[in-house]
């Protein structure tokens, strides 16, 4: 059985050649950068066969260290890359973004206000145009946006998007209460969502049996065979599909 992690970061330390944006100081996962190196290593004694590398937010727009990964590391990671939408000038560099080594797609986050401002204006609707005629796959990650990505899934209906974490983020005060109106998104046939990180927002301790029920509506919604995937720091869970019905396999890192 092929174990693959959906979302996992790798970054390195803020320094004068490589700065981080002040928005991403104090939101690094760990004091200590994790290297892809040190990450084959956990996988290795998880037993986790790949993951998707999703270069984080706290570093900036920077996917140097991901692209290193995959070439170093073939067969054992990919990448969604970071892509700044903010600036229209980047659109020439869309044609050519799955040339990149391991580059399998984009991965947008829409935390801060200006990049929620983007959603609700249609100021943005020109890179969901373009990622859709390139087949350039979206993971997006949109806190109490659903409207906007619903949206967004129906009028580009060929463009594959990946609602990261059920859309749950530490700036809502009930995590869970928004996947009610993530499990909306169904009725779109190009929309997916990432089970992950789901255990960081509860404070119950493996195998999270309170969660269990909101996992379970989003494969109920969402369920077509395919794999369902997700993380935290500390634990990658998988589901697959088993006769027809989904189990899972826990993996735990240090």
């Amino acid at each position: 059985m092929l174990i693959v992690d959906a979302q996992v970061h790798i970054w390195g330390a803020h320094t004068a050649e490589r700065p981080w944006p002040e928005y991403g100081f104090g939101k690094e996962h760990r004091p200590v950068p994790l290297s892809a190196e040190q990450l084959v290593a956990d996988m290795d004694a998880a037993g986790v066969d790949r993951a998707v590398l999703v270069p984080p937010s706290w570093e900036g727009e920077y996917n140097d260290l991901a692209i290193a990964a995959a070439q170093d590391h073939p067969g054992r990671f990919a990448t969604m890359g970071r892509f700044d939408i903010g600036d229209r000038a980047n659109e020439a560099r869309m044609a050519d973004w799955k040339k990149q080594p391991g580059m399998l797609g984009i991965r947008l986050t829409f935390l801060r206000a200006e990049q929620q401002q983007w959603l609700k204006d249609g100021s943005v609707d020109w890179f969901w145009a373009r990622a859709e005629e390139l087949g350039i796959p979206v993971m997006v990650l949109p806190p109490q946006q659903i409207p906007q990505i619903d949206r967004v899934a129906e009028r580009y209906p060929g463009l594959r998007l990946v609602i990261d974490h059920l859309s749950m983020s530490n700036d809502i005060a009930e995590p869970f209460s928004v996947i009610k109106d993530v499990l909306t998104l169904a009725r779109h046939k190009n929309v997916a969502v990432k089970a992950s990180c789901l255990p960081k927002f509860t404070s119950e301790p493996y195998p999270y049996a309170g969660i269990r029920h909101h996992i379970e509506a989003g494969i109920r919604s969402f369920w077509s065979g395919s794999h369902v995937l997700g993380h935290r720091r500390d634990a990658a869970t998988v589901f697959l599909p088993a006769g027809g019905n989904p189990f899972h396999r826990r993996a735990a890192l240090p």
